[in-house]
């Protein structure tokens, strides 16, 4: 029982919510880059909230279904088809045995979701199924899928199709607003920079990758050029010496020496995993108890997905 990998993809990782409490032997956390698609796929399957799934960043994937099972597809926006009949995205399948699944074009966002029934049975390393390519860890042989790879999964039993109501879709905007909460080294940059921060809007580069965002608009200038390296957080944004701010995400290293000027929410980051090249991008300052609401509220709606009534699933 297997799904199988029929071409050679550019970028197509397995992955899960990430590996923790490694960071001081110098293992990034990885996982997934969009939190609120992988939730998603996972409970149109009523899978665990941890189950692995598969990360696709690149269109023209093509795999063969060798046993009877359920799927699910979210994320990125994209042509999607199973025997060559166009589906649509945000819903759960029932495929067969030598079905053809292939993703075509990516529409709108960089990442789509492909999860099965019960995720796959692979072997974890360091806690975790997620790949990082950069330390061969995770996933098949730590590295991103290539064609042949064979990806088991358990037998599921035969259930209603579910999609997800059209108002928790999210929509990959062409400007987007990031909360950030001020910390770090906030004091080495001085109030007229701090504003001029808080004030531009900046644009996403091709300097794009699962370990971080670099932004280009009005330079940030800070009081020091530098600082000793020390552990850095998901959603840092560095300012190196050009004034451009880099976010920094799942794949990010475990220890750098630029300074910070604060952290972008957490779930603002998912957000800005999906945006394209030249969107617009404005920082809105949040404070340490709105953050931890807001973070609070993601998860716990995460955490009612098993009611199925809760998440306005339809089926």
């Amino acid at each position: 029982m297997s799904l199988e990998l029929i071409n050679n993809p550019f970028f197509v990782t397995l992955q899960d919510l990430g590996r923790f409490s490694y960071a001081h032997i110098g293992v990034s956390n990885s996982g997934v880059m969009d939190e609120y698609a992988y939730f998603m796929a996972n409970k149109l399957l009523l899978n665990s909230l941890d189950s692995n799934i598969l990360e696709i960043g690149c269109s023209n994937v093509i795999f063969k279904v060798n046993k009877n099972t359920k799927i699910s597809i979210t994320g990125a926006f994209c042509e999607f088809f199973i025997n060559d009949e166009q589906k649509e995205n945000w819903q759960s399948f029932e495929v067969k045995k030598n079905d053809i699944i292939k993703i075509g074009k990516i529409l709108s966002g960089n990442w789509l979701y492909l999860a099965v029934s019960g995720g796959f049975l692979i072997e974890k390393e360091f806690g975790s199924n997620s790949t990082t390519t950069k330390e061969n860890l995770g996933g098949i042989d730590g590295t991103r899928l290539k064609k042949a790879d064979i990806l088991p999964f358990k037998k599921s039993k035969k259930s209603n199709k579910t999609f997800l109501k059209k108002e928790l879709i999210p929509k990959y905007e062409d400007e987007i607003i990031l909360r950030v909460l001020l910390s770090y080294q906030y004091e080495n940059f001085s109030k007229q920079e701090i504003k001029k921060f808080f004030s531009s809007t900046y644009m996403v580069t091709k300097d794009f990758n699962r370990m971080g965002c670099k932004l280009q608009g009005n330079p940030i200038k800070c009081d020091v050029n530098g600082i000793i390296s020390e552990g850095i957080a998901f959603g840092s944004i560095q300012i190196p010496s050009d004034g451009q701010p880099i976010v920094l995400l799942k794949e990010r290293q475990t220890l750098g020496g630029y300074p910070k000027i604060g952290t972008v929410l957490n779930i603002d980051c998912f957000k800005l995993s999906q945006a394209k090249v030249n969107t617009k991008i404005r920082f809105q300052e949040i404070s340490y108890n709105e953050a931890l609401e807001k973070t609070r509220e993601f998860y716990s709606s995460c955490s009612l997905l098993n009611n199925l009534s809760k998440i306005s699933l339809d089926s």
